[in-house]
């Protein structure tokens, strides 16, 4: 398994930015992609961006391309979401995760992103 721990959450103004980011421990020499989920009050948890651990590669959700984006320092075990043009509508509790062959997703404890109109 990987332990996950995020920092960087809190409360920013429309138009503002935040960097998330999430450390990873563990079996972290096995881990083959992260990434960051959201859910919102009274909504499903939704995917937001992953990043290939080795290959570097990335996706996004449809309503953050263009804002945010994600990034991971292998030495350092540790993904990142820099987070620009912040909407009300990005408030949520973020996620970190964590994919693992054979053993499935870690998820972190989750950190409060609110952003006022």
């Amino acid at each position: 398994q990987v332990q996950l721990v995020e920092s960087g959450g809190g409360l920013v103004q429309a138009g503002g930015s935040l960097r998330l980011s999430c450390a990873a421990s563990g079996r972290t020499f096995s881990m083959y992609a992260m990434g960051w989920f959201r859910q919102a009050p009274g909504k499903e948890r939704e995917f937001v961006a992953v990043i290939g651990w080795s290959s570097g590669n990335t996706n996004y959700a449809d309503s953050v391309k263009g804002r945010f984006t994600i990034s991971r320092d292998n030495a350092k075990n540790t993904v990142y979401l820099q987070m620009n043009s912040l909407k009300p509508e990005d408030t949520a509790v973020y996620y970190c995760y964590a994919d693992l062959p054979n053993v499935g997703r870690s998820w972190g404890q989750g950190i409060q992103v609110t952003v006022s109109s």
